[in-house]
């Protein structure tokens, strides 16, 4: 692999505006993120990228699952309520709307 090749384009980096943010850590867990780091010779920030993707991938199942109700329950798919969660057009449902809309495991459509 070549220089150019192992380094992303600055086109396909994250715009600084969208990086993540978190607020600080509590101290207890500032410290296993600071040891947890150490031994697994990464920075706290590197270290905290790769336990928050991992989570993720583990919670995987289970985030679409959330996104098959919320589809269903608005009528449409799940493709749809993917694509409006990503792109930010997604809207809570007033209490009104979802009124008599109560989604029951195992239902189609």
């Amino acid at each position: 692999m070549n220089a150019v090749e192992s380094n992303p384009r600055k086109d396909e980096m994250p715009r600084k505006d969208e990086r993540l943010a978190i607020p600080a850590l509590g101290e207890y867990d500032n410290d296993l993120l600071t040891v947890d780091a150490w031994v697994s010779g990464r920075t706290k920030v590197v270290q905290a990228q790769s336990l928050l993707c991992s989570q993720l991938q583990e919670r995987d199942t289970l985030i679409r699952q959330r996104v098959e109700y919320l589809a269903k329950k608005r009528g449409i798919s799940f493709d749809e309520m993917w694509e409006q969660i990503l792109n930010g057009t997604a809207q809570k449902m007033t209490p009104s709307e979802s009124e008599g809309l109560e989604y029951k495991a195992g239902d189609k459509g």
